[in-house]
């Protein structure tokens, strides 16, 4: 199966074991996330359409804080003996009404909350991807994909939930509250004061569950990554399950995991959970402390009967907002939870970046030039150590040596996926670190050893290769690829759909596809790693010629295993332990019986040639 912290070549790269999220953190606090959430919601262009949602909202519960204090004057038309119906009739008519303006009021204001809470997610998930886009290879070389996806989902998902379900009944709970106290102080100080006792009470155990549920639903985010990314390497892997026959293994440990995000799901749902029973209870404890204070002051004859019903009805109004804020905590703390583990991905920050006074690459034949050239991805630990060579343009360069010597970290650094610790590299006698990453890596191909395709049609996928691209010039570089005869009889030929990956195509197939999407893209330094491995002679030598085409006139870099595939090239760097130990064309390097002899022997004729010089070669890793 693919290492879950990155398919590196290299010994060096971040493993899974090194920490997942580095760079800038923000340490907010849980309402600085809160903050921040709303930010995308209610920020910006959208603060316009808030406002008008608060107005609606405003007005709407004014209509719902003025029913009981209507029902009370009307009761008090009943129980007064000059009381007449008129009376009744006009506190029973605006009652009325206003019930009508709360019911209309809400229904639009909650239709604003609703178009607030989809753009919240929209700009959210937008940003973050959008902001990924401009990170450097090195972030996701230390990110397990799955990790990833499941910020990019579950998370947003939890993020979600707190957008469309808690913002807008949060925000109608406060107003309310404040609307409902205003007009309680304005009847009755002592029910005032006495409706009010619980609330201490509801702070205190919104308190005590906010400091349990938050590290709990934290944990339960970043468990539900950890499963997000077992699923999708092993789904990714399947194959090596199937014939390994790890079914059965697979199976436990997704049990495993899963029984990780149940455990810790349960601790966190659980305890915000008891906010609602506990709640309940204290809001039929102020009704009834309501009843029982008012009951004695209309005995006394500090009130009425009516002010004591409407203070009744006053107090569910002041309590139920109360409990639907304590209820929707553990949305929040959940939202908290995955926007935090966003914000992470937001606050990183690219690690490659452009010189203030960065130019545009000029191209100008091609020469590539490094002079003494180190290279680390962990600081201390070198993986390229003093390369000095030449290429000139036109010239095909081959690069080979052992697994892990360094071979595609040159490649990495010449397009400037990561930055040298020292030394210069200069294409056309400019340096690339003073170049806009953008001009350089348009006139720069790379053609991997994994064919990437997307799921697509094939058109699709050549058309990506360069923006203003034709149909027609995507065809022509699919017969220079030889891909043309054999896409033409796919199901619906260039309209085929791939599927991920390319899967429903052969490895040879998928390769061809790529020549020709370099093709398309047309660039002027081309990169070749290990392109041609793991096929069989006769695509090989269909693929050998697409490739000549498309390095006809271009400075290229051959990286190979099969030392067949670079034995043409004007010049060979042998990599050894992260130096260029040899370079030179074929012939000269094998004249000098040094470490390309002893490799390139070792590979045609099974073994190393015996004798003391073979026995001087030792292949090295960084």
């Amino acid at each position: 199966m693919t290492n879950r912290a990155g398919n590196s070549k290299e010994n060096g790269k971040p493993q899974a074991a090194d920490k997942v999220i580095s760079g800038p953190e923000k340490r907010d606090d849980t309402w600085g996330i809160v903050r921040r959430l709303l930010g995308y919601m209610i920020g910006q262009e959208n603060r316009s359409r808030f406002t008008i949602a608060m107005l609606l909202r405003a007005v709407s519960l004014v209509g719902l804080v003025a029913i009981p204090y209507l029902t009370g004057e009307a009761i008090n038309v009943l129980s007064d003996p000059s009381g007449t119906t008129a009376a009744l009739r006009y506190y029973s008519i605006l009652a009325v009404i206003s019930g009508l303006l709360f019911l209309v009021l809400s229904i639009l204001s909650d239709r604003q909350f609703a178009d607030l809470a989809t753009k919240g997610l929209y700009n959210l998930q937008t940003y973050l991807f959008t902001h990924m886009q401009t990170l450097s290879l090195s972030f996701f070389d230390r990110q397990p994909l799955g990790q990833l996806m499941s910020r990019v989902t579950n998370d947003a998902e939890a993020v979600a939930q707190f957008y469309e379900n808690a913002v807008a009944q949060i925000i109608r709970a406060v107003v309310q509250v404040g609307m409902v106290l205003v007009v309680m102080l304005l009847i009755s100080v002592p029910l005032t004061v006495t409706s009010l006792i619980i609330a201490p009470v509801m702070l205190i155990l919104t308190f005590a569950v906010e400091r349990v549920s938050t590290p709990a639903f934290a944990k339960m985010q970043e468990e539900m990554g950890n499963i997000s990314g077992f699923q999708e390497e092993t789904i990714a892997g399947h194959k090596v399950v199937i014939s390994s026959r790890r079914q059965e293994w697979a199976s436990e440990s997704n049990k495993s995991f899963a029984n990780n995000v149940f455990e810790v799901g349960s601790k966190a749902y659980f305890t915000s959970l008891l906010q609602f029973p506990a709640t309940n209870s204290l809001i039929i404890i102020q009704t009834v402390s309501v009843l029982f204070v008012g009951g004695f002051m209309v005995l006394d004859g500090q009130t009425t009967l009516g002010t004591v019903t409407a203070f009744t009805a006053y107090a569910a109004l002041l309590a139920s907002p109360l409990s639907d804020i304590a209820n929707l905590l553990s949305t929040t703390l959940a939202a908290v939870a995955g926007g935090r583990r966003v914000f992470q991905i937001i606050d990183e920050q690219p690690t490659i970046v452009d010189a203030p006074s960065a130019q545009d690459f000029k191209f100008q034949g091609g020469q590539v030039t490094f002079e003494d050239v180190d290279f680390s991805y962990v600081p201390g630990r070198k993986i390229l150590k003093h390369n000095t060579f030449e290429a000139q343009p036109g010239q095909m360069i081959g690069i080979c040596g052992p697994t892990g010597a360094g071979k595609s970290t040159i490649i990495n650094i010449l397009t400037r996926y990561y930055d040298i610790d020292s030394g210069t590299i200069l294409i056309d006698g400019q340096d690339i670190s003073k170049l806009t990453q953008v001009s350089l890596r348009k006139q720069i191909g790379v053609v991997l050893q994994e064919a990437f395709l997307f799921t697509d049609t094939v058109m699709n996928n050549l058309l990506y290769a360069r923006e203003g691209a034709t149909e027609e010039e995507c065809i022509e570089a699919a017969r220079q690829a030889n891909a043309h005869d054999f896409i033409t009889h796919l199901p619906q030929g260039y309209d085929t759909l791939m599927t991920e990956r390319g899967a429903n195509l052969s490895q040879g197939q998928r390769q061809m596809i790529t020549i020709a999407r370099a093709m398309v893209a047309n660039p002027k330094i081309l990169v070749l790693d290990e392109a041609t491995s793991n096929v069989d002679t006769r695509t090989e030598k269909l693929i050998q010629e697409g490739l000549q085409r498309l390095m006809t006139n271009k400075t290229s870099f051959v990286i190979a295993h099969r030392l067949s595939t670079i034995r043409p090239a004007h010049k060979i760097l042998v990599i050894n332990g992260g130096e260029v130990v040899e370079q030179g064309p074929h012939d000269d390097l094998m004249s000098q019986k040094g470490f390309y002899y002893t490799l390139y022997m070792s590979q045609f004729k099974g073994k190393a040639p015996g004798g003391a010089e073979a026995g001087k070669s030792e292949f090295v890793s960084t």
